[in-house]
């Protein structure tokens, strides 16, 4: 049965009845507020279904801030709105890289204002005509919201702007956090109102809506889910300072597929998820993937390019050759540079003002010659920081034509009205050099639209007086701090804050020879063609078709609240050990083995207090007491550390270094599982990693008999983790014909014997039961990392041998939820404590039953 809210709006569009999801029922109206339908009346009640429909077209939700429309109140007095696609929206144009066979439903806010009462109409009209799905957000939590917490929190410290004091972004304000997170509430709940879980995908855009992915993922746990951020991400030097910044990270977690549009984006944010959740990241095949409680989220780096046949019309039109023809007109006998750019901080437009001051003050016969055409968009935000950017460029701009002009001649021309698009390429065509040097930006389109505008169409080339047949010319000069720059590799690339070298870069702009500006220009117009934004989306819609390819696959369960929210996904018999069950199964048995890692899984990892307390030492007599029992610590201690913390346990079992060395009980000596003639390779391993610990600070070197570790849990992580790969290499490098084993672990890297493990002693104890004839009927392992998978592999495939009773309880458990070759898991130890002291106690009930029966025979002989 298919729940109501999975229910698609969609269906009111059509004059058949409405259905959920693929097929089924019918919906009375629509619904315009936020989780909320209306009842359903008695006839669909009646007729419904949950026939699955024949229907099998994809389906792609697209949630952003924005709608991808137009909005027009209705003239002539007429009340009601008109609507249009705004041809200019990313989200629009994407569209064709997903096919004609995937249908898209569009989620978002609209510019306008719309009154409560027209709200119901206006959702019914996007609907029907648009498959638009709108979110009413009040004004007044839309500007907590948008010009709030986006605009004055999250855009600056992403694009490297601390609030360091209240003027520059502004002091945190958790009213406006909680603003967010109320608006990421309400998309959610529109795409609830149109998604089939099961089948849809679902695209959120931009860090506006960042929060959004742990609202769907608790809603439905195996959701499809795709996010991409068009900002940049910021070093986790700056991302550290947010207060929320743990809430951000795991949000973004829950989605399946994460885009960047550059590989930094995608490492910093990978560090921040290092530094501050302990996350680390792994590439298999080309691909990048974050293991997050058995979900692996993928990392998707690829720019967004520009819409061609949307650019290529519009290059067509005739108000585009009228325009040029006016251009070129104005500017015969000058070279134009042009620079287009957004009213605000960021862009850099003061510092392309001096450099241009700076180019002319030193060529002085290119006064006369050189004009710089500034396109200055209306600032995205408002505020203080955009008044003074529009006061220092107006200033920058007259102090340069006094210094400069003349009659007939004006060096700089400021457009600061908003311009047609095709105004705007117009001025690329004229234009002899493109100058994008922002400070700090994200995916800067500007450079790929003047690219396909200086290629020109053959109108074109004739109104500008251009051989057809030639090659067409570029150039282009682009700050090293924007999104698009590393795609531009002929691109003459600089540091913005450098005036003297941006200033240089326009004079080489300019004097390069024709032919490698034709060199340039082919390169860049080759790859802008083949990357344009039908090849972005559809390569990632494929990514997120693999990304989400084992959800059905996997057993999920939500865990954590609020924005802690997330999803474990484990193999379908992947289970929690129920302390009843196993008690039971405990008391049923005669002949049990009991393995028990100690670091992680006895005691917390890492905690000051490394040695067992006197709740465990209690614990281990009590199940050691009873004869039915054989009890084994197995820990990658040295042997004096173990003997010294378990010299109170006459009669447990311990096996130290992974299962190197093996001790039956107090009194036998120690032995060896493995033969090991010498350990001359610690010779060559020793001094290898004693250069590291020298240059890694906070790490140091762990010597034991049979095994050398380095350990870095201390050192920086980042710088921890890239040395730790670097010694393994070297290691292995310098071991290749010694019979010993490099491995990395958990903050260490590891040189031991081959053939060790701890697998060797559940082996060693398997046999050793099977040789006295009391072949186990009860088997528990228990551990918590990556060298306890050995035990677990072992007791697994014993199950098939003759290593144990046909009816043996097998029980191979891990602490905490991820993936693991064990069965069972325990949240962490606390649960392992208790779940050990309910064994415990049932063998002391046991010897209590079995000391008072012969009592009782004397008693009733008496």
């Amino acid at each position: 049965m298919v729940s109501r809210s999975y229910s698609n709006l969609l269906d009111l569009t059509s004059g058949d009845s409405p259905t959920f999801g693929r097929g089924g029922r019918k919906l009375s109206r629509v619904a315009t507020v936020a989780g909320v339908l209306s009842e359903l009346d008695d006839e669909s009640r009646s007729n419904a279904s949950d026939a699955p429909s024949s229907v099998t077209q994809e389906r792609m939700i697209i949630v952003g801030n924005q709608l991808p429309l137009r909005a027009h109140r209705r003239k002539d007095g007429e009340e009601g709105w008109n609507f249009s696609w705004d041809e200019d929206s990313l989200l629009l144009q994407l569209k064709d890289g997903l096919g004609e066979d995937v249908e898209v439903i569009y989620v978002g806010s609209l510019k306008e204002e719309i009154d409560l009462s027209q709200q119901d109409d206006v959702a019914q009209t996007l609907l029907e005509t648009f498959k638009c799905v709108p979110a009413f957000i009040p004004p007044e939590l839309f500007s907590k919201f948008y010009h709030g917490f986006c605009k004055q929190h999250l855009w600056p410290l992403f694009h490297y702007m601390l609030p360091l004091s209240p003027d520059l972004g502004g002091r945190f304000d958790r009213s406006l956090w909680q603003a967010y997170v109320s608006v990421n509430k309400i998309f959610a709940d529109k795409v609830m109102e149109v998604i089939n879980p099961d089948e849809d995908f679902v695209w959120v855009h931009d860090y506006h809506l960042m929060v959004l992915p742990t609202f769907l993922r608790k809603r439905f746990n195996r959701v499809k889910l795709g996010f991409f951020l068009h900002s940049p991400f910021p070093s986790s030097e700056i991302y550290r300072t947010l207060p929320v910044r743990d809430e951000i990270l795991r949000a973004l977690l829950n989605s399946d597929l994460i885009g960047f549009h550059t590989f930094d984006y995608a490492r910093h944010f990978l560090s921040c998820c290092s530094r501050m959740l302990g996350i680390s990241y792994q590439s298999k095949r080309g691909y990048i993937g974050l293991e997050y409680y058995g979900r692996t989220v993928s990392i998707k780096i690829l720019p967004v390019g520009i819409h061609m046949v949307q650019l290529q019309s519009v290059l067509d039109l005739p108000e585009t050759e009228t325009r040029v023809a006016e251009l070129r007109d104005k500017f015969r006998g000058q070279t134009v540079l042009l620079g287009v750019d957004d009213m605000d901080i960021f862009k850099g437009i003061s510092l392309k003002l001096l450099a241009f001051e700076l180019l002319l003050s030193q060529h002085p016969d290119q006064r006369g010659k050189l004009v710089l055409v500034q396109i200055a968009n209306p600032a995205r935000g408002r505020g203080k920081d955009v008044q003074e950017v529009q006061a220092e460029t107006y200033a920058t701009v007259k102090r340069i034509n006094q210094k400069f002009g003349r009659t007939g001649y004006e060096p700089v021309i400021l457009v600061d009205k908003p311009l047609q698009f095709y105004e705007r390429i117009a001025y690329y065509a004229v234009a002899e050099c493109c100058l994008v040097t922002a400070v700090r930006d994200g995916m800067n389109l500007i450079p790929y639209e003047y690219v396909i505008c200086r290629q020109g169409t053959e109108k074109l080339d004739a109104t500008l007086g251009l051989n057809p047949t030639a090659p067409k010319k570029s150039m282009l000069v682009v700050s090293e701090f924007i999104g698009c720059s590393p795609s531009l590799s002929g691109a003459i690339r600089v540091n913005p804050w450098n005036i003297d070298a941006v200033s240089e870069a326009m004079d080489s702009a300019l004097i390069v020879s024709e032919a490698e500006k034709q060199m340039r220009h082919e390169k860049h117009y080759k790859y802008v063609c083949t990357h344009d934004v039908a090849y972005w989306a559809q390569s990632f819609l494929q990514d997120l078709e693999r990304a989400c390819r084992d959800h059905v696959r996997r057993r999920c369960w939500g865990i954590g609240f609020g924005l802690g929210f997330r999803v474990v996904a484990l193999d379908p018999s992947f289970r929690k050990l129920s302390v009843e069950h196993i008690v039971s199964a405990y008391k049923r048995t005669k002949h049990r083995a009991i393995l028990l890692d100690y670091d992680g899984t006895m005691t917390v990892r890492n905690s000051i207090s490394k040695g067992p307390n006197a709740e465990v030492i209690s614990i281990l007599n009590s199940l050691c007491r009873d004869p039915k029992n054989i009890v084994f610590i197995v820990s990658g201690k040295d042997t004096k550390t173990l003997t010294q913390w378990f010299s109170s346990c006459e009669t447990l079992g311990l096996a130290a270094e992974h299962g190197y060395f093996v001790r039956p009980n107090h009194d036998a000596k120690w032995e060896t599982c493995v033969a090991v003639v010498d350990f001359y390779w610690k010779q060559i391993a020793e001094p290898v990693m004693s250069l590291y610990t020298e240059t890694t600070d906070g790490s140091f070197i762990d010597s034991k008999e049979s095994t050398l570790v380095w350990n870095y849990q201390y050192a920086d992580p980042d710088f921890g983790s890239c040395q730790a790969k670097e010694l393994l290499d070297h290691l292995e490098s310098v071991l290749a014909n010694e019979p010993v084993t490099v491995k990395s672990g958990q903050n260490i890297v590891e040189v031991k014997p081959q053939g060790v493990n701890k697998g060797l002693v559940a082996e060693r104890l398997l046999e050793t039961m099977q040789k006295k004839g009391t072949v186990p009927d009860f088997v528990l392992c228990i551990g918590d990392d990556r060298s306890d998978e050995d035990m677990f592999e072992v007791i697994m495939s014993a199950v098939a041998s003759a290593s144990l009773s046909p009816v043996a309880e097998v029980f191979a458990c891990t602490v905490g939820q991820k993936p693991s070759k064990a069965k069972y898991y325990l949240e962490d130890t606390t649960e392992i404590i208790r779940m050990l002291q309910g064994l415990a106690s049932a063998s002391e009930h046991s010897a209590k039953q079995v000391s008072i029966s012969p009592q009782r025979v004397i008693i009733d002989r008496e």
